[in-house]
């Protein structure tokens, strides 16, 4: 799960940071502390639901103003998706919503 979690946070961050003709957002750049694949492992080790669903937050809230908000279409479905993760109220039941989330972040950027 630690790899989806970074995936997630990566194509959000993407999305926020990457520009036409610019360098590409990749694991180990600066926009990336905190939200590695070791902090997530870390976390849900220690099975901490909160602490991840924040971090999921924080990037999902930079990619919604990234698209316009939650009143323009992408921002609609992806304000939806976020919030399924931030429902779920067992750890074991994070990978569904968190997959869906971070494919459809894959294909928005």
């Amino acid at each position: 799960m630690e790899l989806t979690l970074e995936a997630v946070a990566l194509f959000a961050l993407k999305l926020v940071h990457e520009t036409d003709g610019g360098s590409p957002v990749l694991r180990d750049d600066l926009v990336m502390d905190g939200y590695e694949r070791e902090v997530f492992g870390l976390l849900v080790r220690r099975g901490d639901l909160p602490a991840i669903q924040l971090k999921i937050e924080e990037c999902a809230v930079q990619a919604l103003d990234t698209v316009g908000g939650a009143q323009t279409v992408l921002g609609r479905e992806l304000r939806r998706l976020a919030t399924d993760v931030q429902n779920v109220r067992q750890l074991d039941a994070l990978p569904a919503p968190l997959t869906t989330l971070k494919d459809y972040l894959k294909d928005i950027q």
